[in-house]
């Protein structure tokens, strides 16, 4: 019995994946954000390579720099899919059709959260020519594409876990966008500091608590600093707890999933 229930929960999680992702993806939303995003990251890439005054930069600075700021980007799109999946579909009245389905509450925020993270994997597709480019002549574009892959993938779980727990529960779709906006604004707003607010204990501390920061230190030790990359894993402890974590939250909450907005019982 536990066999076919499975066996049931995984079909309706592919099912429910394809209509999200065709609606994602067919419907054209998916591909005007990773438009804007590919003209964000050729606008970066030229002016890293071809303008006199960012001569400054080393080539590895610059290959760092676009890694960070891809899986950024990257995070920011993703985040908001997810935060518009439960709680956009309550206001355009189109959720009750979909709870009405036979597929478990668990199955349908699981299909709606790989639909969100497909925008992160296109992301990606489309920064590893950007890095080629960039890392070629210093050898590291295999470094640079494991890297941004592996923290990329961990921050955009993050972000979808979380951005779709703010839309379960949230009574409209223009709160959960604003408030998970916010947040990814709020963890980013380290990386803005100086040099000198980051350093010492407390400074790093707090960097490895935040998974973003974190994920960002890791790119920059690997890429700028030339480091093993099992040299400084320790700072994707962070990143792989908050996407445990948060994986876990959204499932939950998607165990209590109804028309109306309600916090996880």
């Amino acid at each position: 019995m536990a066999d076919l229930d499975r066996s049931g929960s995984l079909s309706a999680l592919a099912v429910v994946a394809d209509e999200e992702l065709r609606d994602l993806w067919v419907g054209g939303r998916a591909l005007v954000l990773i438009t804007a995003y590919s003209l964000f990251l050729s606008v970066l890439v030229y002016l890293l390579a071809a303008n006199s005054s960012l001569n400054f930069l080393e080539q590895r600075e610059s290959l760092s720099l676009t890694a960070q700021l891809a899986i950024a980007v990257g995070g920011l799109l993703t985040v908001i899919v997810a935060a518009d999946a439960i709680s956009g579909e309550r206001e355009r009245r189109t959720l009750e059709s979909v709870l009405v389905s036979p597929a478990p509450r668990r199955s349908l925020v699981a299909g709606k959260l790989l639909a969100a993270l497909s925008l992160w994997l296109a992301c990606f597709a489309v920064a590893v020519p950007y890095i080629w480019f960039l890392g070629n002549d210093v050898g590291l574009v295999a470094a640079a594409v494991a890297c941004t892959l592996c923290v990329g993938t961990l921050l955009a779980l993050s972000l979808a876990c979380f951005g779709m727990t703010v839309s379960i529960v949230s009574p409209s779709n223009r709160i959960s966008l604003s408030l998970s906006l916010f947040v990814l604004l709020a963890l980013l707003a380290p990386t803005q500091l100086p040099p000198s607010a980051q350093a010492g204990w407390a400074g790093e501390s707090l960097a490895r608590i935040n998974p973003l920061t974190a994920g960002e230190h890791y790119v920059g030790r690997v890429l700028t600093d030339g480091h093993p990359w099992q040299q400084d894993v320790s700072w994707l402890v962070s990143p792989a707890i908050a996407a445990g974590v948060l994986l876990v939250v959204v499932l939950t909450a998607g165990a209590s999933l109804s028309l109306e907005p309600r916090s996880t019982r």
